[in-house]
C-alpha cells in the first residue's frame, strides 16, 4: 500500500494503479468481513444501516485520492468515524499512507487526532464484558499497528534509498579514481618518451651542421622513443577497452638501470647511486613501482627544465626492510627566468601526480630548490615499516616543475 511520493504531479503508472486498487480492495474486504462484528445500536433501522454501509463504501472509493491528499483524506475520515460504524478499513489505509509518505512529525499530528477519543473511552471505565468495549479497543490496536507498520516501511525505504545513493557515490568515486589513475599513467609514460623526442628534435633544429653520425644517432633515438610511446599508448588503451584482461605490466625498481640507459642515449648525464638491501629486486612491488615513476618524472623534468642537456642528474635510492625506501633525484636548477634548455612546455601536473602516487603508497614527497639544485625526494614504506623520515627541504617549490 503506497509507493514513492507522488503528489499528483504526474499520472499514475500501471504499478501505482495496481497498488491503489489493492488498497481499495483491502478496505472494502475489511468492511465486508467486519460487518458481522460491528456492534449496532439497538433500534437502528435497516435504512440507517444501509446508509451507514454506503458511507463506508464511499470512504473506500475516496482512497483513490490518497496519493494527492493523504493527510486531508485521513483527517476527514477520522472526523467522520464517530458517525459511521464502517470506517475502520479506509482509516487504516489512510493512516498507513500518511505514515509512509509524509514526515514523522505530520504522522504524529494525525495519530494524535486518531487516538484523541481513547482517553474519553478509558475515562468512562467501560465494562470489559461489553462488546462495544472490545470493539473500541480492537479499533485502536489496529490503528496503532497500522501507524507502526507505516513508519517501518518509510524507514526501510529511506534506508534502501540511502544505500543506493551510497552505492552510486561509490561507483562515481571509483570512476573518478580510475580516470585519475589513467591520467597519471599516461602522463608518466608519455611525458618521458615525448620529452626524449623533444630533446633530440631540438638538438637537430639548433645544430643544423651536425655530422651524419650525430643525425643518424638522434634519428634512431627519435624513432625508438616514438615507437615506445605508441606501444605504451596501445597498452594503456587496451587495458581501458578490456579491463578483464588485467592491468598492463608495471615497472619495478630493478628497471631503473634501463630507464637511466634510455636517458643516457638521449645525451643526459645520469648517475645512479643505488643501495638497497637484498638488491633492487627485493624492493616491495608498490614502493618499487612508485620509486620508478618518481625517478622517471625527475629525469623528464631535468630534460624539460634543467640547466642543460649535459648537466648531471644524480639518482639516489636507499632502503631495506625495517628502514623504508628513500628516493632522491637532483639536478642543477636553471637560472631564474629561464625555462631550461629543452624548452619543453610543462603544466605542473607531473609533480601533482607524483604526490598522489606517494600518498597512495603510504609515503611522502618533497620537492624544491636546495643549494642551487632542484631536488625531488620521496620516502616510501617497506612492508611492515613506517615511511622513512625525509630530510627537510626548502619550503618553496619550483613552479616550473
Amino acid at each position: 500500500m503506497g509507493s514513492g511520493d507522488n503528489r499528483g504531479a504526474k499520472r499514475r503508472n500501471a504499478r501505482e494503479w495496481a497498488v491503489d486498487i489493492g488498497a481499495f480492495l483491502f478496505a472494502a474486504c475489511f468492511l465486508v468481513l467486519s460487518t458481522d462484528q460491528v456492534v449496532i445500536e439497538p433500534g437502528t433501522s435497516g435504512t440507517a444501516l444501509a446508509l451507514d454501509q454506503l458511507r463506508g463504501g464511499l470512504a473506500c472509493a475516496a482512497l483513490f485520492l490518497r496519493r494527492r491528499r493523504p493527510v486531508e483524506l485521513a483527517v476527514v475520515l477520522l472526523l467522520l468515524e464517530p458517525f459511521s460504524h464502517f470506517m475502520a478499513g479506509p482509516i487504516m489505509v489512510a493512516l498507513f499512507t500518511v505514515a509512509v509518505r509524509r514526515p514523522p512529525r505530520v504522522t504524529g499530528y494525525v495519530a494524535v487526532l486518531a487516538f484523541a477519543p481513547l482517553p474519553f473511552v478509558l475515562a468512562h471505565r467501560p465494562d470489559l464484558d461489553d462488546p462495544r468495549t472490545g470493539s473500541a479497543l480492537t479499533y485502536f490496536v489496529l490503528l496503532a499497528a497500522t501507524v507502526g507498520w507505516g513508519l517501518y516501511v518509510r524507514s526501510r525505504r529511506q534506508l534502501i534509498a540511502s544505500l543506493r545513493e551510497r552505492a552510486d557515490q561509490a561507483a562515481a568515486d571509483a570512476r573518478r579514481e580510475a580516470r585519475e589513475d589513467v591520467a597519471r599513467e599516461m602522463h608518466d609514460v608519455l611525458a618521458h618518451r615525448l620529452s626524449l623526442l623533444s630533446v633530440h628534435a631540438g638538438a637537430l633544429e639548433f645544430n643544423p651542421d651536425a655530422g651524419r653520425d650525430q643525425v643518424a644517432r638522434a634519428a634512431g633515438v627519435i624513432r625508438e622513443s616514438a615507437h615506445q610511446a605508441l606501444q605504451d599508448l596501445r597498452e594503456i588503451i587496451g587495458v581501458l577497452r578490456a579491463p578483464e584482461t588485467g592491468d598492463r605490466p608495471q615497472p619495478v625498481l630493478a628497471d631503473l638501470e634501463r630507464l637511466a640507459d634510455e636517458s643516457r642515449r638521449a645525451g643526459a648525464d645520469v648517475r645512479l647511486d643505488l643501495e638497497v638491501d637484498g638488491g633492487l629486486e627485493a624492493a616491495p612491488a608498490v614502493a618499487g613501482r612508485t620509486a620508478y615513476r618518481i625517478v622517471q618524472e625527475g629525469l623528464t623534468n631535468a630534460r624539460k627544465h634543467g640547466s642543460g642537456s649535459g648537466a648531471p642528474v644524480t639518482v639516489t635510492v636507499r632502503g631495506g626492510a625495517g628502514r623504508g625506501l628513500t628516493v632522491e633525484v637532483r639536478n642543477p636548477a636553471p637560472s631564474p627566468g629561464t625555462g631550461g634548455s629543452a624548452r619543453v612546455p610543462g603544466a605542473g601536473q607531473g609533480l601533482i601526480g607524483l604526490a598522489e602516487r606517494a600518498l597512495l603508497a603510504g609515503g611522502t614527497l618533497e620537492h624544491g630548490r636546495v643549494d642551487g639544485d632542484f631536488r625531488l625526494h620521496a620516502a616510501l614504506p617497506w612492508p611492515g615499516t613506517a615511511p622513512a623520515a625525509a630530510p627537510q627541504a626548502a619550503p618553496a617549490p619550483d613552479a616550473t616543475h
